[in-house]
């Protein structure tokens, strides 16, 4: 088994990604897809990560509105032989990478720390060390 280095990705990799991502937007948004999961359903593309060999790629989406995420990303795994067709003809690339479909938490995530964020009481919060002014050092002596 290989050992998963924690190297950030590479600016080709990146720049690949965006481009998958782009393709593969347009490719939902103009409904080419004939499955009855994705009929009239918004998809959002939000991020392509992609390897180090550029032969495998990790589509996060969602579908606007929420909720199906499973049945979304079955449905786009189904449909993975055209959307690589598609990408084949659009994306000048010596291979086209494999797909593989994930539900993008983050927006759900984002709202959640949204929803806590709103929840605090500011009467609960320290007043210690939120003097506003920032002419205090730690010790409380001024500057």
């Amino acid at each position: 088994m290989k050992k998963r280095s924690n190297r950030p990705p590479s600016q080709r990799q990146l720049r690949v990604g965006e481009e998958l991502r782009h393709v593969l937007a347009q490719v939902i948004e103009r409904e080419d897809l004939h499955d009855p999961d994705l009929d009239g359903v918004s998809i959002t593309v939000s991020e392509v990560r992609i390897s180090p060999d550029l032969s495998n790629a990790t589509v996060f989406v969602t579908r606007l509105g929420g909720g199906k995420a499973e049945e979304t990303v079955a449905a786009l795994q189904r449909a993975t032989p055209f959307l690589r067709h598609q990408i084949a003809q659009r994306v000048q690339l010596r291979r086209v990478p494999n797909l593989k479909f994930e539900a993008d938490t983050s927006f759900d995530y984002a709202e959640h720390i949204g929803q806590i964020l709103e929840d605090v009481n500011p009467d609960q919060l320290p007043r210690e060390g939120f003097s506003g002014a920032g002419s205090e050092n730690r010790l409380g002596e001024e500057d």
